[in-house]
């Protein structure tokens, strides 16, 4: 019943679009990142706060407020999101932001009654780190898209691809790429479409299967089966463990240049790499340091959790919330897994995220915590609404992280 009363208020809400009034405001924290805040006319007293995904480019204005914010403003929210001051994995200043942000908005509209954040990808992470770093006032619930919810040990998946590429490229002259484990040296030009080429040289991934060669079709299916990859991925993670690692490994607020991934005990299971791989030790202080920012330990407090994930992602893979759930409360944290034919990230239907938010407004609200049925069931009520495929499986068994990403 709550839930079919939230259904017709938030349709009513959408038919009123055209008389909402919103106050907006936008600037700079002291600590460098840029926000936007958005309260609507009458304002329920409430603020959802959105955390974007991993980026590279250069911290700038926010123009996202998140993929729900029309409708967090129909229903009476104040929506807010700040840019990060960090780029790449932002995770050691991004507590900080969100607290700055929170201070500009109580400066200016008062201390919201209620908080809600959500994140997507990167942003999942961002959130679970904000739910058990920051002061951010009443926390009553969080939603999460494709996350990476096991936080800095995703970097020891990065670590292992990048080493493995190398290992098994070794033998193409134009497939070389610099740096191995530190991602890229500093001042490096190298781009997007030469990280590509030198992939391609090694893989055939740009090329049809019949123009492959068998060299290429045996690198490539190495590549793949060590890493735990979808072919459709292979470019866009070998750019984030290219890029990105860099970023992590160099910046003076992050690694300080210091070696934070090792792999010096990790078995692959394919004699001729494990014998042929860079070994790598990581440095106890900069390993300590990429932990601290930010792998969760589940100290939530009274939040509840929602974390949707897709099953084939090939950027932040679904084991992801196994790691997630092992240390955070079962109370607090629901699941959903959609099944999908084809890898995406992050590639949900509208009904299946507004169901998940709706889901979560009923539980926030002294509902029951719903379970991955509750999840889908919420889905089919919004798909009359918003049309798209209801995936939530609730016997999906999400595998062990161990299984993608050898442990250390």
């Amino acid at each position: 019943m709550r839930r079919t009363a939230l259904i017709f208020t938030l349709v009513a809400a959408l038919a009123a679009a055209a008389a909402v009034a919103d106050t907006e405001v936008v600037g700079t924290t002291a600590g460098g990142a840029h926000y936007k805040i958005v309260v609507p006319e009458p304002w329920n007293g409430d603020l959802v706060i959105w955390n974007h995904g991993f980026s590279l480019s250069p911290i700038g204005p926010v123009d996202d407020l998140g993929p729900l914010a029309e409708v967090h403003l129909l229903e009476g929210f104040a929506v807010a999101a700040s840019s990060y001051r960090q780029v790449g994995w932002a995770l050691f200043k991004s507590s900080r932001d969100l607290e700055l942000l929170v201070q500009v908005f109580d400066s200016e509209f008062g201390a919201p009654g209620r908080v809600f954040l959500y994140g997507a990808s990167l942003g999942g992470i961002v959130t679970a780190a904000a739910l058990e770093q920051a002061d951010l006032g009443n926390v009553v619930g969080a939603l999460t898209f494709c996350g990476a919810m096991a936080g800095s040990r995703n970097w020891d998946g990065a670590l292992d691809l990048r080493l493995l590429y190398d290992a098994v490229c070794a033998e193409v002259p134009e497939a070389a790429l610099p740096g191995g484990p530190k991602g890229l040296p500093r001042g490096s030009t190298l781009t997007e479409e030469e990280v590509a080429e030198a992939v391609n040289a090694c893989t055939g991934i740009l090329e049809r299967r019949g123009q492959r060669t068998r060299a290429q079709k045996r690198r490539l299916r190495k590549i793949l089966r060590l890493g735990g990859l979808p072919a459709d991925f292979l470019l866009v993670d070998m750019n984030y463990v290219t890029f990105g690692l860099s970023d992590l490994i160099h910046s003076r607020d992050k690694l300080r240049r210091r070696q934070g991934i090792g792999n010096e005990s990790v078995v692959y299971g394919d004699p001729a790499i494990d014998a042929a791989i860079e070994r790598v030790a990581a440095k106890p202080k900069a390993e300590r340091r990429l932990g601290r920012n930010f792998t969760p330990d589940g100290d939530v407090g009274d939040a509840r959790i929602i974390s949707l994930h897709t099953s084939k992602d090939g950027l932040v893979i679904v084991e992801n919330q196994s790691e997630y759930a092992a240390v955070v409360p079962a109370g607090n944290l629901t699941v959903g897994v959609a099944v999908e034919r084809q890898p995406t990230h992050c590639g949900f239907t509208p009904p299946e995220v507004i169901g998940a938010w709706a889901a979560l407004e009923e539980w926030a609200a002294g509902g029951p915590q719903p379970s991955a049925a509750d999840l889908q069931a919420s889905c089919e009520a919004w798909a009359a609404f918003f049309p798209g495929l209801c995936r939530i499986d609730p016997d999906f068994v999400v595998p062990d992280m161990d299984g993608r990403v050898r442990p250390r």
